[in-house]
């Protein structure tokens, strides 16, 4: 194995959130800008191929990744039969916060610029986070996303520069992606996939979505490291 290679290689970690328990994956690659945490979408987590996929390249691009999943084993076998759960944005956002704050917690990531990666109806709960936790969150990028679930008000309240990506044959999603883009104060942009759907499953979709993903984090969270 090489040493990029162990730099990359991800830790098992355990998440305090209430009387539960998130269980992680963290990948520190050396000398990196930043931390991105993963909001999963409904009925997936911390294994989702495609934000792996995305993490793996966040890491080549020398920032730090969190993976984690925000149901506990429990919550995810009675979801899997009532869906409770993966639109319970108040919980997931929850978890967003409490694991934001475990990050803070960490000797290796204190003080280390924090950025948020969501998909489906875990953008809406790193939207909702980032408008609670104001300064704390650096950037936030949301991938074939539901922002309207985070509601006007914290949509209007997100001061972390977000971008907002979409397929463009995710027909319904993209007009929700520009009503809410219409409603955020912050910097912010719209980037359509030509030919998309909603899990950017066609050829080179992802990577799309990769090169852009890493490109708004090395912006935003290289700036706040400078400026600190």
């Amino acid at each position: 194995m090489t040493a990029s290679t162990q730099a990359f290689a991800p830790q098992e970690v355990r998440i305090p959130s209430g009387d539960a328990w998130l269980y992680g994956d963290l990948a520190l690659p050396a000398g990196f800008a930043g931390v991105v945490l993963f909001a999963h979408g409904s009925g997936s987590g911390r294994h989702s191929a495609r934000n792996r996929q995305v993490a793996q390249r966040l890491q080549q691009a020398g920032i730090a990744t969190l993976l984690f999943d925000l149901l506990t084993a429990q919550e995810e076998q009675v979801d899997m039969h009532t869906r409770e759960h993966r639109f319970d944005i108040p919980l997931l956002t929850r978890r967003m916060q409490d694991a934001t704050m475990w990050v803070g917690s960490q000797r290796e990531l204190k003080n280390t610029p924090v950025g948020y990666f969501g998909a489906s109806t875990g953008s809406a709960a790193a939207l909702i986070a980032a408008a609670r936790l104001g300064d704390r969150i650096s950037a936030v990028v949301s991938r074939g996303g539901r922002p309207d679930l985070a509601g006007p008000a914290a949509l209007a309240a997100v001061t972390a520069p977000t971008l907002l990506i979409v397929g463009g044959a995710d027909h319904g999603v993209i007009e929700l992606n520009e009503e809410a883009l219409k409603r955020m104060q912050c910097e912010k942009r719209l980037e359509i996939v030509p030919g998309a759907t909603h899990l950017f499953e066609e050829r080179g979709a992802l990577e799309q979505v990769q090169d852009l993903a890493a490109s708004w984090f090395s912006a935003h969270l290289a700036r706040v490291e400078h400026a600190a």
